[in-house]
């Protein structure tokens, strides 16, 4: 498909079209209102790194239309929109909508009512995911999973239904979500996903002491356990980077993608951009993916962190932009 090029010059940005680059996004939300949007960016503290001066973010909430527009920027011909569905802020959410004066039986049996339809407000986030990517044929849909929400089988029907609207994965944080990576309730899910070809793309990094753990290391028993699955390793780690390579060495259905920890290169827990073109370079540059993580950065300036890394080549660069992800996930491009 065709892409555009951006690189940066002495005036700025040049664009140029280049008729076979192709550009897709493996990581990117979308949130219904952009309200939600905001109370995500806002609500979501990025502190493993330490502190940088110069992350640029995006402006956008995340909106469907926003999300099409910030690809059409960028020149991506297709994108992931990943659904998280975490229910600790979902019920801070719902705690704030609650109207100031409600009295503390109101309070309570308010929230009672909230505790009851979890399950409900998570197929229908999922199902509102996939009827947004519906008409968008650039957008695939990867909704969320979540053990806490439904049980097993009930997951794994939900699961089905979602293959049926079209998705072609599922995404989770086990860090936000609070469950271990190889939880037994989340082995059907992994089957599941095994036989339906799905994906799962989760968030990894460190975590806050006494909260479950997404280091690369925390995904052995399942990468062991399911060969035919595969998982993609959201930020190569995160600021767990330093063992994210021996964990690719020794599970080959192990895919990674680069959002964010590009982003945040040069920080105190980040590697330097160099390190980080090395540690793409062992891995295998045909396991690396494009993220950009919108609406907190842009799709247009994660593919241009891309470009600027050392030690690729042009044909590295241009599998780690979109081929790769073409071929992993079997995408619609």
């Amino acid at each position: 498909g065709n892409g555009m090029a951006w690189r940066s010059t002495s005036t700025g940005y040049e664009t140029d079209w280049v008729s076979d680059m192709l550009r897709i996004d493996v990581h990117l939300h979308m949130y219904p209102r952009a309200a939600d949007g905001r109370h995500w960016k806002t609500g979501y503290e990025i502190w493993e790194y330490g502190p940088h001066q110069e992350v640029a973010g995006s402006p956008d909430d995340g909106t469907a239309e926003q999300a099409s527009a910030a690809l059409a920027r960028g020149g991506f011909a297709h994108a992931v929109a990943l659904n998280l569905f975490v229910i600790d802020m979902q019920r801070r959410q719902f705690e704030a909508s609650l109207p100031p004066q409600t009295d503390p039986a109101g309070r309570a049996a308010a929230l009672a009512e909230f505790e009851h339809s979890i399950g409900d407000r998570y197929v229908g986030h999922n199902r509102w995911l996939m009827d947004a990517v519906a008409g968008r044929p650039e957008i695939t849909g990867f909704p969320a999973a979540d053990p806490w929400a439904l049980p097993p089988d009930r997951n794994v029907a939900h699961l089905r239904e979602m293959a049926e609207r079209g998705a072609r994965g599922i995404k989770i944080h086990p860090v936000l979500q609070r469950f271990e990576v190889a939880d037994p309730r989340m082995r059907p899910v992994y089957a599941a996903c095994s036989e339906l070809g799905f994906a799962v793309l989760s968030h990894t990094g460190p975590a806050h002491p006494g909260q479950p753990s997404a280091t690369p290391a925390d995904f052995a028993p399942v990468l062991r356990d399911f060969p035919g699955l595969t998982v993609i390793l959201a930020h190569l780690g995160g600021a767990a980077w330093r063992s994210t390579l021996q964990v690719a060495r020794a599970f080959p259905n192990a895919a990674f993608d680069l959002c964010e920890i590009i982003d945040w290169a040069g920080a105190p827990g980040a590697p330097t951009p160099l390190e980080l073109a090395g540690l793409v370079r062992d891995i295998g540059p045909d396991r690396v993916l494009l993220g950009s993580d919108y609406p907190w950065y842009e799709p247009a300036h994660s593919a241009e962190l891309v470009e600027d890394l050392p030690l690729l080549s042009r044909a590295e660069k241009d599998a780690i932009l979109g081929e790769n992800a073409a071929r992993i996930l079997r995408l619609p491009v």
